[in-house]
């Protein structure tokens, strides 16, 4: 099961998940892009050591998966439900990845940087990811030595992550800013500010099904707990204007609005034929539907699940096999159907 797409959190009608990453380097060994495969393996079996073999509480609930020992549709499926990062994949060979059983904690191994431990969780829960992202963190630091410098902090590949290593974000779904034409001005504010905003996937994604990304940009001087509640408070900040223009729609466009919900759902519900950018835009509306109260009959939760089950990997591995792209047009249409239960097929 997947916490932070099937279990509940605060504030989640807009806030989909929290997310907390660290960076960590080796001190002993060379940045990844360096690493040979032979020293590659050693840094995987020294950090998989450090959890599933070392005696701490997290050793039962880890599994470690080599990259290049999986499938390539596998490998999706973890880009997809956002455990790995696509980077990870780009060197098979060299890297590896820790899940724990609720897929809350993923800990990439040979990415960009040696570790990368990465917390997840549903709605907006920050602190709280942020608590168990740390505690593992120490957990590590008990049976390895990370690359680090008194004055500057924790050192990385990338010189945006060295300092603290955090990057603190939300997946926030914003329609009504999209509809009335505000996001503009709110990706501007936020990059004023030292935050950027990136679509579903990271960096270099779009923003599809109105679901952005937002997280610090900068880590070096300035603390764990300053830069989350900057973006705390921030997030609140767009979670009001995103409130206010759902309200400003709702007086005075109610029935175009009910329209264009009732619309998308109408398609969703007896389409045979979908594409995921199709499909991600119409759930959006469907979404913002239920948050309103227009629909009523489908939760939030068959909503998050959909919008993950209709990737092309997901969808590959719901019904087991390699399917065309136009046989996943077809059976994401399906899949969507018998979700929304309004379909006797």
């Amino acid at each position: 099961m997947t916490k932070w797409i099937n279990g509940e959190g605060p504030l989640d009608d807009i806030v989909i998940s929290s997310r907390i990453r660290l960076a960590r380097n080796l001190e002993e060994y060379p940045f990844p892009i360096a690493l040979t495969n032979e020293k590659s393996k050693e840094v995987i079996k020294k950090i998989s050591d450090a959890i599933i073999n070392g005696n701490t509480a997290l050793k039962d609930d880890f599994s470690l998966i080599e990259i290049d020992k999986i499938s390539d549709n596998e490998k999706q499926v973890l880009i997809e439900k956002h455990l790995i990062s696509p980077n990870l994949v780009e060197t098979p060979q060299k890297s590896a990845v820790l899940i724990n059983k609720d897929e809350s904690v993923s800990i990439m191994i040979n990415e960009e940087d040696h570790l990368r431990i990465q917390c997840l969780f549903p709605g907006f829960q920050l602190d709280e990811t942020w608590d168990l992202a740390d505690k593992i963190d120490d957990i590590l630091e008990e049976n390895i030595q990370y690359a680090f410098d008194e004055k500057i902090g924790y050192l990385t590949s990338c010189p945006t992550n060295v300092g603290t290593g955090i990057r603190a974000s939300v997946m926030i779904h914003l329609p009504a800013l999209t509809i009335t034409g505000y996001m503009d001005r709110i990706l501007q504010a936020a990059n004023q500010i030292g935050l950027t905003v990136r679509g579903l996937y990271g960096e270099g994604t779009e923003s599809e099904g109105n679901i952005y990304q937002i997280s610090n940009q900068v880590t070096l001087g300035r603390a764990e707990e300053e830069i989350i509640d900057t973006l705390k408070e921030v997030t609140k900040q767009i979670m009001g204007k995103e409130h206010d223009a759902r309200a400003t729609l709702l007086a005075n466009n109610r029935i175009k609005l009910e329209d264009k919900i009732c619309r998308s759902f109408g398609i969703l519900t007896n389409a045979r034929i979908i594409g995921s950018k199709e499909a991600l835009r119409l759930i959006s509306d469907v979404r913002l539907g239920i948050d309103l109260g227009i629909i009523q009959n489908v939760d939030v939760k068959t909503i998050n699940n959909l919008m993950i089950e209709i990737q092309a990997g997901v969808l590959q591995k719901i019904y087991g096999k390699s399917l065309s792209a136009n046989e996943r047009d077809i059976k994401r249409a399906k899949l969507i159907r018998k979700k929304l239960n309004l379909n006797k097929e």
